[in-house]
Formats: C-alpha cells, sequence, structure tokens
C-alpha cells in the first residue's frame, strides 16, 4: 500500500531525547550477528520502556539507539521533566544491564544520551490503515542529536534550553561554552548529573521566590483561619475563583 500524504503539521514546543548505545558498531564487528543482536536488543528495550513509563513516544528506533519525544503526540505541562527522569531510568537499568555483561560475557556496554527542548513543527504521517509516523520536523531536534554525541558513555548532556526549565528538579553541572556542529557560535551545554531538592512546581515557584499577596488581607486571614482549624482536627474546605489570568 503506498504511503498516504500527511497531515497539516502542527507547531509545538517539545523535549526531543536521543540515545545510543557507545561502541556498538566495534562491539559488533568483533560478535556473531545473532549474539551481537541478544546483547543489544535489551539494551533498546531498556530504552523504550524507559520512554513509555514517563509518557514519552519513541518516534524511532535505529540498529544501535532511539529518538523520543516528550511533549507529543500526547501534551504534557512537565514534558522536559519527563524526558529528563527517562533519561536517568534508561541510564540507571543500563548501568545495571551493563554490569552483568561484564561478569558475564566481558562485553563493557553504556549509553548516551542527549536532550534538547524547543519548537517544532509535528505531523503524522500514515503508513498503512493501522500504523501512522509521528514526525517531528525542525532546528531543536537536531540539538538533541548533537547533545548525544557530545555526551560521555553513561552520561546525560542537555541544552541551556531544557536547564532553564528543569533546574531545581535535577542537579546540573555546567560543561561551559561548547562547540556545536552546524552552529555559527558556541552553546551552553549541562550534564545531568541526579535529581534536584525540588519535587512541585510550588516548591520551585518558592525555591525562586513566591510573589507577595497585596491587597489581599481578608483573605488571607481566612485561609491562615482554616489551616488553623485543620490543624486542629477539624476539617476544612476552601474554594478559591476568579476570573482567568486573575493570579489565584
Amino acid at each position: 500500500m503506498p504511503v498516504q500524504a500527511p497531515v497539516d503539521g502542527e507547531r509545538k514546543t517539545i523535549t526531543a531525547l536521543f540515545a545510543d548505545i557507545k561502541g556498538s558498531m566495534e562491539l559488533m564487528e568483533d560478535l556473531d550477528p545473532e549474539e551481537a543482536r541478544a546483547i543489544i536488543d535489551p539494551a533498546l528495550q531498556l530504552m523504550m520502556d524507559a520512554v513509555r513509563h514517563y509518557g514519552g513516544h519513541v518516534a524511532q528506533s535505529t540498529g544501535d539507539g532511539i529518538f523520543a519525544l516528550f511533549g507529543a503526540p500526547v501534551a504534557h505541562e512537565d514534558h522536559p521533566q519527563r524526558a529528563l527522569y527517562a533519561a536517568l531510568g534508561m541510564q540507571q537499568g543500563m548501568a545495571r544491564y551493563g554490569g552483568r555483561l561484564r561478569l558475564e560475557k566481558g562485553v563493557d556496554l553504556k549509553a548516551r544520551v542527549g536532550i534538547n527542548t524547543g519548537e517544532v513543527v509535528v505531523r503524522s504521517v500514515q503508513k498503512d490503515e493501522s500504523h501512522a509516523d509521528y514526525l517531528p520536523v525542525g532546528h531543536s531536534t537536531g540539538l538533541a542529536q548533537r547533545m548525544q554525541t557530545l555526551s560521555a558513555p553513561g552520561a546525560i548532556v542537555v541544552t541551556e534550553h531544557t536547564r532553564k526549565l528543569v533546574e531545581g528538579y535535577f542537579q546540573l553541572k555546567a560543561l561551559g561554552p561548547t562547540k556545536v556542529k552546524g552552529l555559527t557560535e558556541p552553546i551552553e551545554v549541562y550534564e545531568v548529573v541526579g535529581l534536584g531538592p525540588l519535587r512541585t512546581r510550588l516548591q520551585l515557584s518558592a525555591h525562586r521566590g513566591l510573589s507577595r499577596s497585596i491587597g489581599r488581607e481578608v483573605e488571607m486571614a481566612v485561609l491562615r483561619k482554616a489551616l488553623e482549624q485543620a490543624k486542629a482536627g477539624q476539617g476544612q474546605i476552601v474554594a478559591v475563583s476568579g476570573a482567568p489570568g486573575l493570579g489565584k
């Protein structure tokens, strides 16, 4: 059945993730193809499982890696955080799997991950009656792939665009201005080294500094009274209403 024409593209902000197995070509060169596949396939499955666990979409699976999207086709406000959680999950899984391979086969298997957040045009190309490819077009995905090539084995590298959206949720180490193929000027890149102290948007807002409530003394007094009664064991319900954009 011939490929049908793509539907009109939709502009979205997404987080793109590229992951691959470092040195896979050298590994497969020294092994029988069936033996190499038996080693590589579980690693790819680990990557895809981590992406899907956090609501991501595996757009493409290559021979030794994957390309995944967060924020499309299923929209999530926290798609940058989801991408980094998935990246940490796949690296933890790869560390366990790689450790077993070193003991059993003497094979050192590690993954590299690159992530970037930005705008793309996404479109769905219907391949047949039951399958469609969801394809993003834009500079942002290419920059994520560049981050993957900059990543050391076992590491996760992100751009400044992603850092601004996840700082506080994760621990990041600045790698400094870095020359990236295709860009005229060096850009700031960061390595993800672990989870940060914050978990919610409210915690992040408090960390950055909450805005003061002005002219709401009566309302704040009602809230404080309800809080004290709740602490004393008297259940309370408080409803806050107002026009959109009012700052509830």
